[in-house]
């Protein structure tokens, strides 16, 4: 049966804001970003039945930020929610909206999200508005990050993290810390390039890959093998807004020429805890995500006119890359923002920016499809869309991607000494490029896996076995505590760990 087109989901309107002064809040660049989108030709603020913010770090949005930017805006929406905290978070409620508007559940959604984390620094007393009475309703789920044993080996943060599964990919291709450290300067090099030329980012200077990749005391080593400039950077403040609604009330406001048309998406979830995935740089939930929506709408990945692959850190957007089956150097390049570390990261909303971008390109274009992903936690939770200038060939299709496969069983704790192998490791540097920590992923001979942290006596080795080469497959002693700690055992010099794809 062919779709009813009058029922087809568009991104209608689309709208972006960014503050450097440090003077509006998240709901005033919500607001801003917003009114570009509602103030229009035609009344689409009426038609606006479910408003829907993304989660919000900054602590002046207040527990209700989806009810007070309606309030702002003069709408009356049926429903007021916000999201758990996901960079995938913006992706999520397209996809959703996106499917009810296409089963005529929704007539259309206000999608909008914002951070002013440098606002907040340089000003946190301050709050103008009031916050609304109760809390907005959270989509998505809210769930403790990490396991309690990699926040005890100190894998607190995402920066922590991703270079753990960077050394996995430094380690599978043969290169030293140094070596990845080039790779990725190269591959970043294009990415500062986007960024220089988008209206909305936050760094507007490209940048070379020397000037991303080599440490200097403005680009200080934070976490082997990466250096500041190729981390997310989380001090700025931007706003964007969006509207899903149907193809049929775009052609009743007289707006039909702004759509771009939703074409499929998808959502999923990895094993939660990164300890107990099979493989540490693989994403095989993404893949499969990839795969629905690829087949929901009849195309392929040589069909893309345009990527923009969650870009957080750059383990993120190669694991990303390899799961697509595109080259990094790909010639339509893998972002239409400049990525998190150089358009922005603000907090769980970038791919608000990403979408309203992508939809913006695809409308001047006439033509083309897009794909945009986004990522929660630790490749953890993933949202996948299809976007088109021109409408699907079979409608939109809300694709299902399977749940988790297997997991690497964790280890419970040990009772006496053991001798492991480290699948993932870092070493982590203070702002003066002192080593402070080097946590890793250690496999025991039983097959299960445990995170510990380097001991205090085997740090300044460990930290210099690092900067020389991979520390994964390298044999370590670990000896119980909470959390464990390892040294580098006998075979310091000799990987023990084959580099291939492991499984469980």
């Amino acid at each position: 049966m062919r779709p009813d087109p009058d029922r087809l989901p568009v991104v209608l309107a689309t709208g972006q804001a960014l503050d450097r002064s440090g003077e509006l809040g998240p709901l005033d660049l919500a607001e801003r970003a917003a009114r570009v989108v509602l103030d229009g030709p035609g009344d689409l603020a009426r038609r606006i039945e479910r408003v829907s913010v993304v989660n919000v770090l900054s602590h002046r949005a207040g527990p209700a930020p989806a009810s007070e930017l309606a309030a702002r805006l003069g709408l009356a929406p049926a429903r007021a929610e916000t999201t758990a905290i996901g960079g995938n978070s913006p992706q999520l409620l397209v996809n959703r909206a996106a499917a009810e508007v296409a089963s005529g559940r929704l007539g259309a959604a206000l999608v909008a999200g914002a951070e002013a984390i440098r606002a907040t620094r340089l000003a946190p007393q301050a709050d103008p508005s009031p916050p609304a009475a109760g809390s907005d309703e959270v989509v998505g789920a809210e769930r403790q990050d990490l396991s309690e044993g990699e926040r005890a080996a100190g894998l607190l943060v995402p920066v922590f993290v991703y270079p753990l599964f960077e050394s996995v990919l430094a380690a599978r291709a043969g290169r030293t810390n140094a070596e990845q450290r080039s790779e990725i300067g190269r591959l970043l090099e294009g990415f500062s390039a986007v960024a220089a030329g988008h209206p909305y980012a936050w760094f507007r200077q490209p940048l070379t890959a020397g000037e991303i990749a080599t440490p200097s005391p403005a680009n200080r080593l934070v976490a082997e093998p990466y250096t500041k400039r190729m981390t997310a950077f989380l001090g700025s403040s931007q706003g964007s807004a969006l509207v899903v609604t149907s193809l049929g009330a775009a052609r009743a406001l007289g707006r039909e020429d702004e759509a771009v048309f939703v074409w499929a998406g998808a959502d999923a979830e990895e094993v939660w805890y990164p300890i107990a995935r099979p493989d540490l740089a693989a994403a095989p939930a993404l893949g499969s995500a990839f795969e629905a929506v690829f087949s929901a709408a009849g195309v392929g990945p040589d069909d893309l006119n345009r990527l923009d692959l969650y870009s957080c850190f750059p383990s993120a957007v190669a694991i990303a890359a390899g799961e697509l089956g595109v080259a990094l150097d790909d010639r339509r390049g893998l972002t239409v923002t400049g990525g998190l570390a150089y358009f922005g990261g603000p907090g769980s909303n970038y791919v608000g920016h990403s979408i309203a971008t992508m939809c913006e390109l695809l409308r001047r274009d006439g033509e083309g499809i897009g794909l945009v992903t986004g990522v929660g936690w630790y490749l953890t939770k993933h949202s996948v869309g299809l976007y088109g200038a021109t409408p699907p060939p079979s409608g939109f299709s809300a694709a299902e991607a399977p749940p988790p496969g297997p997991q690497v069983p964790v280890a419970s704790g040990l009772s006496e000494p053991a001798h492991g192998r480290v699948e993932a490791a870092t070493v982590l540097y203070d702002r003066g490029a002192v080593p402070l920590a080097a946590p890793a992923l250690v496999r025991l001979p039983d097959g299960s896996r445990l995170a510990a942290a380097v001991g205090p006596e085997a740090l300044a080795e460990v930290a210099e076995a690092g900067a020389l080469r991979p520390l994964v497959g390298i044999e370590v002693e670990v000896v119980p505590g909470r959390p464990p700690t390892y040294r580098l055992g006998a075979g310091v010099a000799r990987p023990i760990l084959s580099t291939a794809k492991e499984g469980p």
